[in-house]
């Protein structure tokens, strides 16, 4: 059986503000949805419409359990991967 990739992604509402932490077997859409408030809860309430961190996975089991450790990660520690590789905290999903 083949496995289905997966991503997972942090959301900001801005540089250094409220992250969220999620995963999808489909970025693209999951960015859309979030951008334009159709998920209800935790991300539209703070307004993380900002893609701004994400990794892919070949094998979206892979991606749930990263997902899961991150979700035990310290705040800092997740600015610290989005400064890493998207310091000017662009909107990522303009290049998806």
């Amino acid at each position: 059986m083949m496995s289905r990739p997966g991503f997972v992604y942090l959301m900001a509402n801005k540089p250094n503000g409220t992250t969220y932490l999620g995963m999808t077997n489909n970025l693209p859409k999951r960015a859309y949805e979030h951008r334009n408030g159709l998920i209800e809860g935790f991300s539209k309430k703070h307004g993380c419409k900002r893609l701004v961190w994400y990794e892919a996975f070949d094998d979206i089991q892979d991606a749930r359990n990263c997902e899961r450790q991150m979700k035990k990660w310290k705040r800092a520690w997740k600015l610290e991967l989005i400064e890493e590789t998207n310091p000017q905290w662009r909107d990522l999903a303009e290049i998806l």
